[in-house]
This record gives structure tokens, sequence and C-alpha cells, in this order.
């Protein structure tokens, strides 16, 4: 609904004969005729009249007390359009000082000069009030139609002014709400894009592990081979040896007897028969450590599995990603778990995994300079498993836990985090139709609790 047009006009003059003036130009008294009227629509029937703009003057007899009521209208939300100030007035502000007030208040005033004669020109005024585009000057004695021409002209020019400035306003309230859904959208395609890149890593990933395990199985499997074999052969060995050293009490000759003792204190073999033992045993101890270590990144990145929806077990993929972020927390925290049997679940088990990396990591650092714990718990709710990851670190500020999960949003420092992990981990969580919560506690940890269906289909 359209507002009506701004009829208030502000009269700062020191001279009480001037305000009756311009009361009865701009708020003139209607006189009417009932008799006439009758008649004049009796011969010529219904006619509309066309009404003269009725302004509403409001009157003040210095600048300090006019600016008073300036101030009171723009706090009442009752602007005035255009204000006719007189420039002498000897008590008090003069016409230039009271203009300069007024736009202090109201920057889009129209303001009308009303003088006889002034103690500036019309040059130096425009350039001391800047207002070359605000600002018109009344000569005294002035005629009444002037008087409405110039308040008409000038309550309309304001109108305009305030129309077009509320159309503007509309308008970059628009360009704001475009600006932010279209940041939305690259932030979500950033988001799309980084989950994409995300998956490509862990393809990649998957067939690193499956050249990693073709390639080292091959010779792993002939040392170990070796390494029996080896082990078998030395205790064949050491059976003669033993042979051999029983039968030194046979030889005749002392100097021999001698020469075969000294040879086995230089050899040192009675070491030797002790340590090679050790030395296969470790080796083959070794060599284990390698084969599960392949058997992990396989497990981890599921390279014999096709990304499709399968049934794995959970807690096999958080063993297999404890194993390979092994280095990344030997230094800095102990692992507890608490571990609940399982059911087997419909999942992505590599991604799941991906989600258990990045929450054990993200645990270990936020562990201080002191050592710290990360506990590891699981269950079955309803329908539902879940997991918890929680840590006795430096925990979260609350400002910061409902930004935890936004894409590139990090409290590491620049170039130790890309602020990607826990939203890709969200992003996987929302995938598989399931929830991902943090609670913490500043100076006390925090844990993450992740629930997942069972399964992902109606059975």
């Amino acid at each position: 609904m359209n507002k009506p047009p701004n009829r208030r006009v502000l009269l700062i003059d020191d001279t009480p004969s001037i305000h009756d003036d311009f009361r009865k130009i701009l708020m003139p008294a209607v006189e009417s005729n009932q008799a006439l009227d009758a008649m004049e629509s009796a011969l010529f029937g219904e006619t509309a009249k066309p009404q003269a703009q009725v302004f509403e003057l409001h009157s003040a007899y210095g600048g300090e007390e006019g600016l008073g009521l300036l101030t009171t209208a723009m706090a009442e939300k009752r602007p005035y359009a255009l204000a006719f100030v007189d420039m002498r007035m000897p008590q008090g502000w003069d016409g230039a000082r009271t203009i300069e007030e007024l736009w202090k208040v109201a920057p889009d005033l129209q303001v009308v000069v009303c003088t006889a004669y002034s103690d500036y020109s019309w040059e130096d005024l425009l350039f001391r009030l800047h207002a070359h585009e605000r600002l018109l000057i009344l000569k005294k004695p002035f005629d009444n139609i002037e008087v409405q021409q110039m308040a008409n002209t000038l309550a309309n020019k304001w109108d305009m002014a305030r129309r077009a400035s509320l159309q503007t306003e509309q308008l970059e309230q628009l360009v704001e709400q475009r600006t932010q859904a279209l940041q939305l959208e690259i932030d979500e395609r950033k988001h799309l894009e980084s989950q994409l890149v995300q998956s490509e890593k862990l393809a990649s990933l998957g067939q690193l592990a499956a050249g990693v395990a073709h390639e080292i199985n091959n010779p792993v499997g002939f040392i170990s081979s070796n390494l029996s074999t080896l082990d078998s052969y030395f205790n064949q060995l050491q059976q003669m040896l033993e042979a051999y050293q029983h039968s030194e009490a046979f030889i005749a000759a002392q100097d021999q007897r001698d020469q075969l003792q000294a040879l086995r204190t230089s050899l040192e073999l009675d070491f030797l028969q002790e340590d090679i033992p050790i030395l296969i045993r470790e080796s083959k101890d070794g060599i284990g450590r390698v084969v599960q270590i392949v058997k992990d990144l396989k497990n981890f990145s599921r390279v014999d599995n096709d990304q499709t929806w399968q049934f794995a077990n959970l807690q096999h993929g958080i063993d297999s990603t404890l194993n390979i972020v092994a280095s990344e927390l030997k230094y800095k925290a102990d692992v507890v778990k608490h571990y609940a049997p399982l059911p087997d679940i419909e999942c992505l088990a590599s991604q799941l995994n991906q989600v258990v990396m990045n929450l054990v990591i993200n645990a270990a650092q936020a562990m201080g300079p002191e050592r710290g714990t990360i506990t590891i718990s699981n269950g079955v709710e309803d329908e539902n498993i879940w997991l918890e990851v929680a840590d006795n670190g430096c925990g979260i500020a609350p400002e910061t836990v409902q930004k935890i999960f936004d894409p590139f949003f990090t409290t590491k420092p620049v170039g130790e985090g890309t602020g990607l992990g826990l939203s890709l981990s969200y992003g996987i969580v929302k995938k598989h139709r399931g929830d991902i919560s943090v609670s913490s506690e500043p100076g006390k940890g925090t844990t993450f609790r992740v629930v997942l269906p069972i399964r992902q289909t109606a059975a």
C-alpha cells in the first residue's frame, strides 16, 4: 500500500508575522457555500473539484528550536519534507549555521532560504553548504504563488527521492540475497569437488594397495619360505656340530684337539649356535608384520571389493585403520579399546575406514605436550550400531563446535590442515543414512559419536 505524500513543512523565522503569512498560503481555510454548491450541481451536474494540497506547517522562531523539532520528528519517524529558513536571525544561529545543523540530522531535507538581503553571497552560501541540489532562495517580499510552487515542487522532489532510495535499498537487498545464494552454490560445489577429490584419492590408495600387495607378497613369500628352510637346515647342521663336538674326545692327538678348541673359540661357535635361531625367529616375526601391514592396507582400502554396498565388520576396519595410523599415534597417545560384539553392517567399508582415520588423527592432534589417551568404544542400539572416539586433549570452544563440520574450517595453523577431514566424514556418514555428533569441553577433551544403520535397505 502506497504511503500518502509527505506535506510536513518546517518554518524557521524570528518574525511572527512571517509565520502567519505562511499559514495563510500553505494551510488556507476552506470556505463552503452549500446553497451555491447545490445550485451549481443542479445546473451543471456533479463535478469533481480539484482540492489544493494542504501542508502541515510547524513553526520555530530560532535555529536551535527548529533543530529540536526536526530531531523529534526524525525520532518519531515523521520527517519533514522541506524547511523554509530565514537567513538573518540576530538571536542565536543565523540561517547558514541552522541549515548546517539541520542537514546533520536529515541530509535529504529540502531547504528554501528566505531573505531580503544576506551576509553571504549566493555562491559563497552554496560553496559553504555544498548544497547545489537541495537549496533554493526565496526573496522577500515573496509571492504567494511562488511559495506554493516551491512547496509543492520540493515536497514532490522529497517524495520521489525517498521512493528512489527505498527502491535502491530493495534492489541492494535482492542483490545481497542473490549473492548469498550464489555463494552457497559455490560452497556446495567446492564441497562436492572436495568429496570427488577424496573419492579419487581413496581409489588411488586402493590401486596403490593392490600394487603394493602384488609386489611385496611375492618376495615376502619366498623370503618366508627360505627362512623356514634355513631354520630346518640349521637344525640339521646343529645336530652335526653336536656330533663333531662329542667326537673330539676320541681324537688321540692332543695338538689336534687343541687346534679344534682354538678354532671353536675364535669362531664363537657356541654363541652362533644360540644367536642364529634367534635371528631366524626375529626375521620370521618381521616378515609376519610385513604380511599383516599389507593385509591391513588391503582391508583399509578394500581393493578386492568394488565400491558397492556390502556387509562388513566395522571392528575389523577399525583395527586395520589403527595399524595404518600407528606411526601418527605412537608418540602422542595410548589407544584404549572398549569393544562390544558387533553384527556386520551394510556399508562402503573403505569410506567408513576413512571416517575412523580422520577421527583418530584429529584426536591425536588435539593432544597437548603430554601424552594422552584415545578411547574407542562401540555397541549396538536397536537397529543401529554406534562408535565413539574420545580423547582427553585440549577440547573445542563452544563457538567453534557449531562450525566443526563446515568445509574448509580448521583451527589448525596454516599449512597443517585443509579443513576437509571432518566435513568429508560428515558427508560419508550422511551417505550411510547415519548421524555424527560432537560433544566437547575445553581443557577436558572431545568425543565424536557416529551412529549407523545395520542395513541400508529393508530386508
